[in-house]
């Protein structure tokens, strides 16, 4: 083969050892033997094949899960707490130079900002108030990251085990809760009922009219079974009539 054609071939594959592609939602830090030069903007890159190397970040929202943390809250309930870190890259630069394997990172400061939140409070705090709580381990966290580049977008509370006792201990008092809550209820509406007959006794005791009106309807209510005989013990004169005065 002709040396000059052997020689064009391995110049060509030379040429498309260095080519890169950077896609839109990620950037390419530049290494020459090692030492940074500049940071790729998306599209076709070339580089210098064995002097020049390049490492992808993405610069997308990424999520990382807050492994299962076993805490023990201020009032000395033991709890497994886990969760979810949001974050992004603003600066890929310092996401790589300032701190090595940022995701191991983040996930290490997470763990601990969670223990360290909710070991300060009430397991009730934590259950009613998880938003709160994960405010308060995402402002822990980026003041760290906030130096690497790396900004904390959301930490979310996603998942929190009690022992079996407590579960227990819990459902019976919920189950106390509703039966107290019930038994509220139905004596208000006792109350307003007895309030209601006792307004519908004064405006029958006014209007011997009314008197009348509600024996037919107690009589027409009795004929309707048709099983029942009906006897009058005294006619119906006797009962109270209006006077020319009402």
């Amino acid at each position: 083969m002709n040396p000059l054609t052997v020689f064009f071939v391995i110049f060509i594959l030379f040429l498309l050892s260095g080519i890169r592609i950077v896609f839109e939602y990620k950037r390419a830090l530049k290494f020459r033997f090692g030492k940074y030069i500049k940071t790729l903007q998306p599209g076709f890159k070339w580089i210098i094949p064995l002097v020049e190397t390049i490492q992808i970040v993405d610069i997308r929202v990424i999520t990382i899960n807050i492994v299962s943390q076993e805490v023990m809250t201020e009032d000395n309930v033991p709890c497994s707490i886990d969760g979810v870190v949001f974050f992004k890259i603003n600066d890929p630069e310092k996401a790589v130079l300032e701190v090595e394997e940022y995701k191991f990172a983040i996930t290490q400061l997470s763990q601990a900002a969670l223990r360290d939140v909710c070991g300060k409070v009430e397991l009730d705090t934590i259950l009613s108030k998880r938003e709160e709580m994960g405010k308060n381990i995402k402002n822990i966290v980026e003041q760290e990251t906030s130096e690497w580049g790396i900004e904390i977008i959301d930490v979310k509370i996603k998942d929190i085990q009690l022992p079996e006792n407590m579960r227990r201990m819990m459902a019976s008092q919920a189950e106390a809760e509703r039966s107290r809550r019930a038994r509220i209820i139905l004596a208000l509406a006792e109350e307003q009922a007895a309030g209601k007959l006792l307004e519908a006794g004064k405006l029958i005791d006014q209007s011997p009219s009314a008197i009348k009106l509600r024996l037919y309807q107690t009589l027409s209510n009795i004929a309707a079974e048709k099983n029942s005989t009906i006897l009058f013990p005294f006619p119906e004169e006797v009962l109270p009539k209006k006077t020319k005065q009402e």
